[in-house]
C-alpha cells in the first residue's frame, strides 16, 4: 500500500460507477424536461447498467478470500427471495437489489485506492453543495434545470402537488408545523431532487468525517463540514440532526467501544423504540416520535405467516417501516443477515474502522426505526459500502495480509 493517496492511479471504473450512483437521479431529470420524456424503465435501466458494470469489474478482478462474507451474504438473499418468490408465487426482488449494491461496493471498496476514494466523495460533495447553493438562492432557476415534479410524475407515478406550482417534488415542500430552521419555504433536495435522499447524503457525509478526517486536509474537511451544515439548516432532517449531534461526541468515544457492542446497536435501539412507544402511544403523525410509533404498532401487528415471508402482498404498505418492510418481503432471516453484516463486516481494528463500524450501525439502524429503506438506495448506499470496504481492507492487519485468489475470470 502507497504512503502518499495523491500518487495512486485513479481506478477510473470504480470512480465513473460511483459517481454515477450519486448522480444519475439528476443526470435523468434534466434529459426527462429537456431531451425526451422518461419512463419508470429509465431509472431501472441505470441502475441495472451500473450494477452490471460494478459486477462485471468484480468478475474480471476476481473474487478473493477477503470477498467471501459478502458473497455469502448476498448468495443466501438469493436463496431467501427465490423461496419468497416461490412461496407467494410473485415477482420481488426489491430487497435482492439492495444487497446487490451492497455487496458490489463492498468489494469495489476493497480494491479502490485512497486518491480514488478521496476524489469520489470530494466530487460528490461538489456536486450537492454546488446544487444546493442555487436551490437555496433560487428555486425557479433549480426546478428550470432539473423539474422534480415532472421527472418523478414520469419515472414513479408520483403526481405533482394540487396547492404548489413551484415544480418542486411533493415530498420536498414540507407542511405548516413541521420541524425547520425557517431558511428556506421547502426542505432543500439538491441533485437528488426529493429531500430524503439528501438527508441521508448528510449522513454519509458524517461517517466520512468521523472515519476519514485524519487522512484529509484541511480544506476538504471544511467543505464537508460546511456541506453536512447547510444540509441539516435546509433539509430539515430531524433524525440527521441527532445523528450528526451523536457522532460528534462519537468521534471521541467510539475509539474506546469494543467492536462486538454494534450487535447491540439494533436490538437496543428497538426496544428504546418499544419504550417511548409505551410512554406515548397515542402520538402518531409526521414527527420523530410518531414515526417510532408507526413501526412499532407495525411490529406488534405481525403474526407468524408475515416473518416468513407468507404475505408479500402487503409489502407496499409498510414502506415507512424499514424494519417491518425488510421482514414482509425477505422474511425475518433477511433482517437477520442484514443486522450480522451491517454489524460484523466493517472493520473494528483501528480508531477509524472503530468509529466507522459504531457510528454506521446508529445510521443504518436508527433510519430503519423512523423511516423507510432508503437506507439502501444507490444514490447514498454505495458510498457508505465503498468507505466501508475501503477503511476494512487499507488499516489493521487486513491490510498487511496478501490476498489469496478464489476464482479468477481472466489472466
Amino acid at each position: 500500500m502507497q504512503s502518499s493517496g495523491e500518487k495512486q492511479p485513479i481506478n477510473f471504473v470504480i470512480l465513473i460507477v460511483s459517481l454515477l450512483a450519486v448522480l444519475y437521479n439528476c443526470i435523468l431529470a434534466f434529459i426527462n424536461h429537456n431531451i425526451t420524456p422518461l419512463t419508470p424503465s429509465s431509472v431501472v435501466i441505470s441502475e441495472v447498467l451500473l450494477q452490471v458494470t460494478s459486477f462485471a469489474y468484480i468478475l474480471k478482478k476476481g473474487i478473493y478470500e477477503e470477498d467471501m462474507a459478502p458473497l455469502l451474504y448476498l448468495l443466501l438473499t438469493i436463496l431467501l427471495t427465490v423461496f419468497v418468490m416461490a412461496i407467494n408465487k410473485q415477482a420481488y426482488v426489491d430487497h435482492l437489489r439492495n444487497v446487490m449494491i451492497i455487496f458490489a461496493f463492498s468489494i469495489m471498496g476493497r480494491f479502490c485506492n485512497e486518491r480514488t476514494l478521496k476524489l469520489t466523495f470530494k466530487i460528490s460533495c461538489l456536486a450537492v453543495l454546488a446544487v444546493l447553493i442555487c436551490e437555496i438562492v433560487s428555486v425557479k432557476e433549480y426546478v428550470a434545470l432539473f423539474h422534480p415534479a415532472e421527472y418523478f410524475q414520469n419515472t414513479r407515478g408520483v403526481p405533482p402537488a394540487t396547492y404548489s406550482d413551484l415544480g418542486l417534488f411533493r415530498g420536498a415542500l414540507g407542511f405548516e408545523g413541521r420541524f425547520s430552521f425557517g431558511l428556506i419555504d421547502h426542505r432543500s433536495s439538491s441533485i437528488f431532487l426529493e429531500q430524503v435522499s439528501l438527508a441521508n447524503f448528510c449522513g454519509v457525509m458524517v461517517l466520512y468525517l468521523i472515519s476519514f478526517s485524519n487522512r484529509l486536509r484541511l480544506l476538504d474537511r471544511l467543505l464537508f463540514f460546511s456541506t453536512v451544515v447547510l444540509i441539516l439548516l435546509t433539509n430539515d432532517t430531524r433524525t440527521m440532526l441527532i445523528f450528526s449531534l451523536i457522532c460528534v461526541a462519537g468521534y471521541f468515544i467510539y475509539p474506546w467501544f469494543p467492536k462486538m457492542l454494534d450487535l447491540l446497536t439494533m436490538p437496543g435501539i428497538i426496544v428504546v423504540g418499544f419504550v417511548i412507544h409505551a410512554l406515548k402511544p397515542t402520538v402518531t403523525g409526521d414527527n420523530f416520535v410518531g414515526r417510532i410509533n408507526g413501526t412499532v404498532k407495525a411490529f406488534l401487528g405481525m403474526d407468524l405467516q408475515s416473518t416468513i415471508g407468507l404475505q408479500l402482498d402487503q409489502v407496499g404498505i409498510f414502506y415507512d417501516s424499514g424494519y417491518v418492510y425488510i421482514i414482509y418481503g425477505a422474511t425475518i432471516f433477511g433482517l437477520i443477515l442484514f443486522w450480522l453484516y451491517a454489524s460484523l463486516y466493517p472493520g473494528g481494528e483501528t480508531v477509524n474502522q472503530r468509529r466507522l463500524g459504531h457510528a454506521l450501525s446508529l445510521f443504518l439502524f436508527l433510519n430503519l426505526m423512523i423511516g423507510s429503506t432508503a437506507i439502501f438506495s444507490m444514490k447514498t448506499a454505495g458510498l457508505v459500502w465503498l468507505l466501508v470496504g475501503f477503511l476494512k481492507f487499507n488499516e489493521g492487519t487486513q491490510a498487511k495480509r496478501p490476498q489469496k485468489l478464489v476464482l479468477a475470470t481472466s489472466g
